[in-house]
């Protein structure tokens, strides 16, 4: 299933993701310091599951081996995808539609008996891998959804499988960073402690081409916020890579962020 609906500004990019949010408080998760965790780790196994699903793709196509952080029923594709929609080599939904049609409470069963329990221990797993670690990372804090009916759960997953990367404009935003910088900033309207205020796009762009770094040299930004800085500078530098090598530098030996532990 597509949306045909192009984001193409900040603005519309917060009203789709108001929307989900609506969703989460009428579903018992009422201030941002609630659903804003919650929504944190559904946007993060749908786009997971939508960049390996590009990155299996690449592979196959030049014949090289790929291995998936997650396997089935725990990609999103699987149990939170909507049965109607479709792969380009498979169906998708095939673990939602199962946990559907089983017993009375199955699909919140699993989700909250099987599947963020088995992420949240990926790190214990023999030959973890760098992004498992990462996955498991996500979900230490979390023991079980917070959303308080299947309907309201299901109704949260179909929005948010609907927020295809491809349907983001990235010519006037960062799409991650610019989804979290909204809902910060919704935070910090309620009088929370998460209102920040983040430097426009144009000005990172600006800075990073003035500063124009090297393959090779170090990125840290002491203060990184959702990212902007680091997202920026990954993309100035990615365009002067020119072999696997340069690639590895950059995805490994490059980018440092910090923000202020409390």
């Amino acid at each position: 299933m597509k949306n045909s609906r192009k984001l193409t500004t900040p603005q519309s990019l917060n009203s789709y993701i108001k929307s989900i949010c609506d969703i989460m408080r009428r579903s018992g998760r009422a201030g941002a310091l609630q659903y804003v965790p919650e929504l944190t780790w559904m946007l993060f196994l749908r786009i997971l599951d939508e960049r390996e699903e590009r990155e299996a793709e690449q592979a196959k196509a030049v014949g090289a081996e790929f291995r998936p952080s997650l396997e089935y029923p725990y990609r999103w594709r699987d149990w939170a995808a909507p049965p109607n929609c479709r792969l380009q080599n498979a169906e998708c939904g095939i673990k939602r539609k199962e946990l559907q049609n089983s017993t009375l409470g199955a699909f919140m069963s699993f989700v909250n008996g099987e599947l963020i329990p088995y992420l949240r221990n990926l790190k214990n797993k023999i030959g973890v891998t760098p992004r498992q670690k990462v996955v498991s990372e996500v979900f230490s804090a979390f023991e079980k959804t917070g959303v308080d009916t299947e309907c309201n759960l299901l109704d949260i997953l179909d929005k948010i499988h609907e927020l295809s990367l491809e349907q983001v404009d990235e010519t006037h935003m960062f799409p991650i960073s610019q989804v979290y910088e909204g809902l910060l900033q919704k935070m910090g309207e309620k009088n929370n402690d998460g209102g920040q205020f983040f430097t426009p796009r144009e000005v990172i762009r600006v800075m990073v081409r003035v500063i124009n770094p090297e393959i090779g040299e170090t990125v840290y930004d002491p203060c990184c916020g959702t990212g902007g800085f680091l997202a920026q500078a990954y993309q100035h530098i990615k365009e002067k890579t020119k072999s696997g090598a340069d690639i590895e530098i950059l995805k490994t030996r490059t980018f440092y962020g910090r923000e202020c532990d409390r």
